[in-house]
C-alpha cells in the first residue's frame, strides 16, 4: 500500500493526543510500503505543533527528523532540512522550505516582507530581498 499522509495524521503520530486515532495512524505507517509526506504537510505539521500544541522548536525539529527517517517515508528531504535549518536558527520552517524549493523552480532570490526571515536566510547564504 502506498499512501500520502494528511497533516492531521502526522499530528496524531507526533502527539498521540487521541489514542485511537494515533493507533490507526501507526497501523497505516507500519503497513505502507511507501509513505509520501509533501512539503506543505510538513509546513502545516510544524505550524500546528508550535502554535496549537506549544511544542518548542527543538521538539518540533526532533519530530520532523524522526518522521523523515522512517524507512518508507518519502519527502523532499533537502527542502525539509532547509526548513529545519531556519527553524533551528529561530525562524519559520516554511520560509526555509519555500526558499529552497523556489530556488529549485528557478527563482534564486527569496523576496519577503518578513525581516526576520530575510536576516536568517541571508545568514544561510541565500539571496534575499527584504521589502519594507
Amino acid at each position: 500500500m502506498k499512501v500520502t499522509l494528511d497533516t492531521n495524521v502526522l499530528v496524531r503520530l507526533a502527539t498521540k493526543d487521541d489514542a485511537a486515532q494515533a493507533a490507526q495512524a501507526l497501523q497505516v505507517l507500519q503497513n505502507a510500503t511507501l509513505i509520501a509526506v509533501p512539503t506543505p504537510a510538513l509546513c502545516e505539521l510544524v505550524w500546528v505543533l508550535l502554535r496549537g500544541y506549544r511544542y518548542t522548536p527543538a521538539q518540533v525539529a526532533q519530530a520532523v527528523r524522526t518522521l523523515i527517517q522512517v524507512r518508507h517515508v518519502v519527502c523532499h528531504t533537502p527542502a525539509a532540512l532547509a526548513g529545519l535549518a531556519v527553524l533551528e536558527a529561530g525562524g519559520d520552517f516554511a520560509d526555509g522550505a519555500i526558499a529552497y524549493e523556489g530556488e529549485l523552480l528557478g527563482g534564486p532570490e527569496f523576496v519577503t516582507f518578513d525581516q526576520q526571515a530575510a536576516r536568517l536566510l541571508k545568514s544561510q547564504k541565500r539571496k534575499v530581498r527584504w521589502l519594507r
